[in-house]
């Protein structure tokens, strides 16, 4: 019997078994991919993230990986130009945009190290219970055989169409419609660090990852999905070239290194994350249009909580665990909601005139544009901005 069986083997999984195993705890960690695989994503992993990664002792392995720092930030908006960098937390400055495949199996690594029981095309299709209907373990099939295993703990990590929260039937608590779809590529010899260019009904980003590739994605509005998707490779050199000008001529003849990729399926939620056996943890519980890249920092945030709060409890008395999972689930939703609010914002896509009026005084200012792009890292919040520095310059 396992302490903890973690279902999903990437960044909210893998982090999870990892420093479960470290605590002491016996762990399975079950993917249903090889590991290995590539995955849908952003890449960026902001300040928080990266603080999270050095706390583990996994920062140095992701810079020798060759992922370089992103230690300079633009942000081009109706001719304002802000240029900086954030102020950083625990002297983390910089953030990373690993390529997924590299990353996820880094993280897995890590996690078998501990100790962790690693399985990858493993499919869960069900889920175990006692008498009174709590979760004691999984069904599903490995290697083309039926498999069960039992746990005091099954953690859902399997992303945003989690298997974990459809057999729990995890209800959502906040739904909101989709906002954006986005479509991207990795280009060779587009020099960048992370670039932010945003107009009306567009956003686009660059940022630099492995290999001396820079991803480029650009977002449209969700209402254009049906039209973007008949050929989304001239809508999505069409936003780049209407929005980020500059970048578009340094694309210049170029040809992307790999084939579009692309999602119209950006969902906005929470779910209720525990019940008893059972948690949520990352874009199982809790989901968010990507367009601020906030998925894989808010992912680690989750774990190092979740694992905080099961200290001694894991092993012991169910009702101890049970309350152990409330109180995470409290925290997440107080920890998460002003950056799902803020996301919504700018999934929206329209650079409203007061917003403009804020970021040109906040451009004439060094400190302000650190602090403002804390706030784009998610360390800070709008709150922090507001200082007397910024109303003398409004």
């Amino acid at each position: 019997m396992f302490d903890a069986i973690v279902v999903g083997a990437r960044c909210a999984g893998a982090p999870t078994a990892l420093l479960l195993s470290r605590a002491g705890y016996r762990v399975l960690l079950l993917d249903k991919e090889p590991f290995g695989t590539d995955t849908l994503s952003t890449h960026l992993i902001h300040q928080p993230g990266v603080a999270a990664l050095a706390r583990w002792g996994l920062l140095d392995a992701v810079r020798a990986s060759g992922c370089p720092p992103l230690d300079r930030v633009s942000y081009d908006v109706a001719g304002i130009r802000l240029e900086g960098c954030s102020r950083g937390v625990e002297g983390q400055r910089a953030g990373f945009a690993p390529r997924r495949h590299i990353l996820d199996t880094l993280l897995v690594e890590a996690a078998a190290a501990a100790g962790a029981e690693v399985r990858d095309r493993c499919r869960v299709t069900g889920l175990l219970r006692d008498e009174q209907g709590r979760v004691v373990g999984v069904e599903g099939r490995h290697g083309g055989r039926a498999f069960t295993e039992r746990a005091r703990l099954v953690i859902g990590a399997d992303g945003m169409r989690s298997t974990v929260a459809r057999l729990v039937q995890a209800p959502y608590t906040v739904s909101d419609p989709r906002l954006t779809c986005a479509y991207y590529t990795y280009w060779e010899g587009v020099p960048a660090s992370l670039e932010l260019h945003e107009g009306p009904d567009s956003w686009v980003a660059a940022v630099a990852t492995h290999d001396a590739a820079t991803l480029v994605l650009a977002y449209f509005p969700q209402s254009r999905f049906e039209e973007v998707r008949i050929d989304a490779h001239r809508a999505y050199r069409e936003q780049i070239r209407t929005t980020a000008p500059a970048l578009d001529e340094r694309l210049g003849g170029r040809k992307p290194l790999e084939r579009l990729r692309g999602t119209g399926d950006q969902q906005n939620f929470f779910r209720r994350p525990t019940g008893p056996g059972w948690v949520l943890v990352g874009d199982a519980g809790h989901h968010k249009d990507s367009i601020t890249a906030r998925g894989i920092s808010d992912a680690f945030l989750q774990v190092e909580d979740l694992v905080r709060g099961l200290d001694g409890r894991l092993g012991g008395n169910p009702a101890e665990l049970d309350a152990a999972l409330v109180e995470f689930a409290e925290k997440r939703d107080e920890a998460l909601r002003p950056g799902y609010e803020a996301t919504l914002g700018v999934a929206q896509l329209t650079p409203h005139e007061q917003r403009l009026s804020l970021l040109r005084a906040v451009g004439r200012d060094p400190e302000l544009t650190a602090i403002y792009f804390d706030m784009v890292a998610g360390i800070e919040t709008a709150s922090a901005l507001y200082t007397p520095r910024l109303l003398a310059l409004l």
